[in-house]
């Protein structure tokens, strides 16, 4: 059973997610406020974390940061009354992998739930992906460069992946946040282009392209697949 943990400091707002998300089968736990939501954070094994911004002792970005510090693979989704593209871009930096914007809906609270944990499972093939330095286990969900382990967030490896599957075709922003974010998710088209900027940090700028005028590709010869035995 997947464990979501809900940290919001407005009680009614925690009380419709919970009843929406226990439906669904989840295992919920929830925190009032930043401090209490770190404790249940580090207590407990997590595997996605409803986070909102505007928190008591300890806000959201603090929250982010010291989560994604310790943990680079659960899914971190945040919850902002604020409407701002720098908002986004700044918890994106922070190592959030989505953003919703209040108020919403619960239905497609769940429904964007549920696809991500569809999406992480249909990832989770037995097989590994080998391009020179460039090593993906997709069966762990780790990736390694120059044998080294990198520490991607959930969405930076699924962004890494959705290119690498598409290589030498030519994507466009558009194209990566609906594919990668979703249809229903808001966000502007530079998200793409700040989690496209952290990765070709940590693969020291190789293989992605910038096409100007049109997006991004993933420019590789050979890709070697490799079944898991």
């Amino acid at each position: 059973m997947k464990r979501i943990l809900i940290i919001e400091d407005e009680k009614n707002i925690r009380k419709i997610i919970k009843d929406y998300l226990k439906k669904e089968n989840y295992k919920i736990l929830e925190a009032e406020d930043g401090e209490e939501g770190l404790n249940k954070f580090f207590e407990n094994n997590i595997d996605l974390v409803i986070l909102d911004i505007m928190l008591p002792k300890i806000d959201g970005w603090s929250v982010c940061k010291q989560i994604r510090h310790k943990n680079k693979e659960v899914y971190i989704l945040m919850l902002t009354a604020r409407d701002k593209e720098l908002d986004e871009i700044f918890g994106f930096e922070l190592g959030a992998d989505e953003y919703i914007t209040k108020p919403f809906s619960p239905r497609v609270l769940v429904a964007k739930i549920n696809r991500i944990f569809k999406k992480n499972l249909e990832l989770n093939k037995s097989n590994k992906i080998k391009i020179e330095k460039l090593l993906i286990n997709k069966d762990s969900h780790r990736v390694y460069y120059d044998n080294n382990l990198l520490n991607l967030s959930p969405k930076e490896y699924e962004l890494l992946l959705y290119l690498i599957e598409n290589k030498n075709i030519v994507l466009s922003r558009e194209k990566i946040l609906d594919n990668v974010w979703g249809y229903n998710f808001f966000g502007d088209v530079r998200t793409v282009d700040t989690h496209i900027k952290k990765l070709r940090k940590k693969i020291e700028n190789n293989y992605i392209e910038t096409i100007r005028g049109y997006g991004y590709m993933f420019s590789f010869k050979e890709i070697d697949y490799e079944k898991n035995k």
